[in-house]
C-alpha cells in the first residue's frame, strides 16, 4: 500500500491520512457499505503484491514503480478535476512534498519491485505487515507524544520473533533469498520514517487529503521518470498481463483505493479503518498461493500471525483514566 500525505491527525507513524470528518458512523449517501468498502480495499491492497510480481516479469522494477505512481496520480487528479479542487501552492510545501514522495512512494515502491526478482509475493506481502513495529521503534525515538509502554515494548519484541518464524531462523534462514528479503523490509522501513517526517513538516498545511496525496503522487512521478531513464532502457513491448497488472497497481490500487480510504477515515474513524492492514498479508499470501502457485511452509503463516498480533499490541495506546 502507499501512504498518503498530510495526516491532520494520525494513529501511528505508519498509519493512513486522517481527513475532517463527519460523524462516525454516517455513511455517505447513496455510497457503499464501509464493511464493503473495507473489504474492498483488502483484497486490493492484498493483491498489489501479486501485480507487483507479474509486472517484473516484463518491466525492470523502476519502471513498474514508475507505473505504479502514474497512474495513482491519474486517478487521483481525475477526482480533483471533479471536485475541482486546486493542487497545493507554495514552494515550501512542495519541497516537502518531494522528500515525503521519496520516502513513502519513490523508494519503497521501487524496493518492492526489486525485491520481488527474487523473493515471493507471499513474503513481499508479508515483510510491508512489519511497517507498524518499525513505526513504533522509531516513534519512540523521534516523537515525544509516543511514550513507551509495557505492551507496546512486548509488541515489538513479539512482532520480530514473528519475522525470524517467517524467515525460519532456527535453520539458519535457508531458502530465503538474504538480498530479496532485506530490500522489502528496507521498503517497510521507509514507510514510518516518511510519515515522521511528514508529521513534522507537513501536518499544518492546508489542501485536503487528496490534493495533497495527489501532488505527492506527481512528484513521485517525476523521480521515477527521471531514475528510470537513467538506469533502465525503454521497454521492447507491452505484453498484455504485465502492463494491465501495472496499471491496475496505480489506478486501482494507488490511486482509487487512497480515495475510497479517506470515506472511511471519515465514516468509522481511523482505528477501525487502520484494521485493513492486518487483512493485506493474508490476502497477499492467498493470492500468491492460488494464482502465482508460490509454495507455502508452515512458518510462514504462522509467523505472520505472529507479526501481526505484535503490530497490534504497538498500536494500542493507554487508556485516559476518567474517561468512559
Amino acid at each position: 500500500m502507499s501512504a498518503p500525505a498530510t495526516p491532520r491527525r494520525t494513529s501511528s507513524p505508519a498509519t493512513p491520512a486522517v481527513p475532517s470528518a463527519p460523524p462516525r458512523g454516517s455513511a455517505p449517501a447513496g455510497g457503499l457499505d464501509w464493511r464493503v468498502r473495507f473489504a474492498f480495499l483488502s483484497v486490493v491492497w492484498g493483491f498489489s503484491f501479486l501485480f507487483i510480481k507479474v509486472g517484473t516479469g516484463a518491466f525492470a522494477p523502476f519502471q513498474v514503480a514508475l507505473g505504479r505512481v502514474f497512474f495513482g496520480a491519474l486517478a487521483l487528479l481525475a477526482v480533483l478535476l471533479v471536485r475541482r479542487e486546486p493542487l497545493p501552492r507554495g514552494r515550501r510545501t512542495w519541497g516537502h512534498l518531494a522528500v515525503a514522495a521519496l520516502l513513502l512512494n519513490t523508494a519503497p515502491f521501487a524496493l518492492f519491485a526489486y525485491a520481488e526478482q527474487s523473493i515471493t509475493s507471499t513474503l513481499a506481502g508479508i515483510c510491508n505487515a512489519t511497517s507498524p513495529l518499525w513505526g513504533m521503534a522509531l516513534s519512540l525515538v523521534a516523537l515525544s507524544e509516543d511514550r513507551p509502554t509495557r505492551r507496546r515494548f512486548a509488541g515489538l519484541g513479539i512482532g520480530f520473533l514473528g519475522v525470524l518464524t517467517v524467515l525460519g531462523a532456527w535453520q539458519g534462514f535457508t531458502g530465503v533469498d538474504a538480498k530479496g528479503t532485506a530490500l522489502a523490509l528496507l521498503a517497510s522501513l521507509c514507510y514510518p520514517i516518511g510519515w515522521i517526517y511528514v508529521r513534522r513538516t507537513l501536518a499544518g498545511c492546508s489542501g485536503s487529503p487528496v490534493a495533497m496525496t495527489g501532488a505527492q503522487l506527481m512528484v513521485s512521478t517525476l523521480q521515477l521518470a527521471a531514475v528510470s531513464a537513467l538506469f533502465t532502457s525503454a521497454p521492447t513491448g507491452f505484453p498484455l498481463w504485465p502492463t494491465l497488472a501495472v496499471v491496475t497497481l496505480g489506478a486501482l490500487g494507488t490511486g482509487t483505493a487512497l480515495q475510497m480510504q479517506y470515506g472511511l477515515v471519515s465514516e468509522v474513524g481511523p482505528t477501525t479503518a487502520q484494521m485493513v492492514t492486518y487483512f493485506i498479508p493474508v490476502i497477499a499470501t492467498t493470492a500468491g498461493v492460488l494464482v502465482l502457485g508460490e509454495q507455502l511452509h508452515w512458518n510462514t503463516p504462522v509467523g505472520a500471525l505472529i507479526v501481526l498480533a505484535g503490530a497490534a499490541l504497538t498500536q494500542a495506546r493507554p487508556q485516559q483514566r476518567g474517561r468512559a
